[in-house]
């Protein structure tokens, strides 16, 4: 091409201001922001300019290119078969609980009472609906995840004290977490006590001294320690005369008869716990948040401390705590419940749409996991649909992303977290995958 030529190329490109009057990009400014659409653009324009496309498609381009929401966290089948998967967000909130986020997205009478035009207690309809669903707590605190509950618990109660704690429950979860070192960044100084697979009663008394802020438990979460085992129940360390701070993790509050080994916090705080912590996007199925029950003493205590106030949540998580609380049954328990039957017969069904469309799939008998560090020893019993394993990539890779697991030369779809009325979806998304490989 002459230089003549490229110049007259150049010329033809619109202007910026001419693309932007589209009115496709026009109401893509009020959904994403006039810099994204502007970036978009140019870059469409910078690609006519090397003869990539034509001028006359500059438009066009721009509005490929531009992503659906504001926000790069993309929205993800999740076919893995475990419910609680942290790498995706752990639970899915349930439709109530979307509802109210976009309720409280924007001004809100959060610490306002509309009917005094007084200042009013932050987040009360969260906590009078964590209250309502734990009777047996004095009263209850949200902070911003289970960690900095646990966190609040031991720098109000024991810093520059001592925290009993069994050397089988020291536990490390994901990314290299340990529960020692977060513990003991908060001041407190841990009593080891036991040892790692068998701790009594006396052993916890022994330790107890002047200097004791209290004695904790931990649910180990994900991991399981079997044979030659024993370990002190709540209800005994109770007896001791120092508080017990019981750490049950998965945010189950009451409890679940499928997970039977998973300990709850009205179990707990029936044994005598004083406090429990607890997370609120695992089990519960809500927001991530850090659920603080049990002695209202204490609880303001907590509430009260300095600390408290870094980790206070916002509007959104109270919002979506609420209605996690108050609603319908949420997306986590919906997909824990659901029976092999059920599954069995949309896998067979989504499989023989894959296989009229060409596509090599079978319906195969597999099993999930509770995932999110809960109830490590149980499987669920589930229905996948089998695919050939080179489509788990454009799979990952596609509108929508559907992330499976790849087992035994196979990829897994598995139905169990996949809402019943995302079939169709997921099947769109096999075929095109599929589609694009052959």
């Amino acid at each position: 091409m002459s230089g003549e030529q490229t110049r007259d190329r150049r010329r033809r490109v619109p202007r910026t201001d001419a693309v932007l009057a589209d009115p496709r990009l026009t109401a893509a400014v009020a959904a994403l922001g006039r810099r994204a659409v502007k970036d978009a653009v140019v870059q469409a324009q910078q690609r006519a300019r090397r003869g990539e496309i034509p001028p006359d498609a500059v438009a066009d381009a721009a509005v490929a290119a531009l992503p659906r929401h504001a926000t790069s966290l993309r929205p993800v089948l999740n076919a893995t078969g475990v419910v609680l998967h942290t790498n995706l967000g752990r639970a899915p909130l349930s439709d109530a609980a979307r509802d109210a986020l976009h309720a409280a997205a924007g001004t809100t009478d959060i610490e306002f009472d509309l009917a005094t035009g007084q200042r009013a207690r932050r987040g009360r309809g969260a906590l009078d609906a964590l209250a309502r669903a734990v009777p047996g707590a004095g009263a209850v605190h949200v902070v911003n995840n289970g960690a900095a509950a646990l966190a609040l618990a031991a720098t109000a109660l024991a810093a520059g004290r001592d925290i009993v704690v069994s050397r089988g429950e020291l536990i490390e979860i994901g990314d290299g977490f340990r529960l020692p070192d977060l513990l003991a960044a908060t001041g407190a100084r841990l009593r080891e006590v036991g040892t790692t697979n068998r701790t009594s009663v006396r052993d916890y008394e022994e330790a107890i001294g002047p200097d004791t802020g209290f004695v904790l438990k931990v649910h180990p979460s994900n991991f399981v320690v079997r044979g030659f085992t024993s370990a002190a129940p709540t209800r005994e360390l109770a007896g001791l005369g120092v508080p017990v701070v019981v750490d049950i993790g998965s945010g189950l509050l009451t409890r679940e008869p499928l997970l039977r080994d998973e300990p709850d916090a009205a179990t707990a705080l029936a044994d005598g716990a004083a406090l429990v912590t607890a997370s609120g996007d695992k089990l519960l199925g809500g927001p991530q948040a850090g659920l603080i029950l049990g002695d209202a003493d204490l609880v303001e205590r907590l509430r009260r401390h300095p600390l408290a106030r870094a980790l206070r949540v916002g509007k959104l998580t109270l919002a979506a705590l609420e209605a996690t609380l108050r609603g319908p049954e949420p997306p986590t328990r919906e997909a824990l419940h659901r029976t092999p039957a059920e599954l069995r017969a949309r896998a067979g069904e989504l499989a023989a749409l894959l296989t009229a469309h060409g596509a090599d799939a079978e319906a195969v008998e597999t099993t999930s996991v509770v995932g999110g560090g809960g109830a490590p020893d149980v499987t669920l019993p589930s229905w996948s649909v089998a695919l050939a394993p080179r489509l788990a990539e454009p799979l990952r890779t596609g509108d929508p992303p559907v992330v499976g697991r790849v087992e035994h030369g196979r990829l897994l779809l598995d139905l169990r977290c996949v809402p019943p009325a995302q079939d169709p979806v997921l099947a769109e998304a096999v075929l095109a995958a599929a589609g694009d490989r052959d």
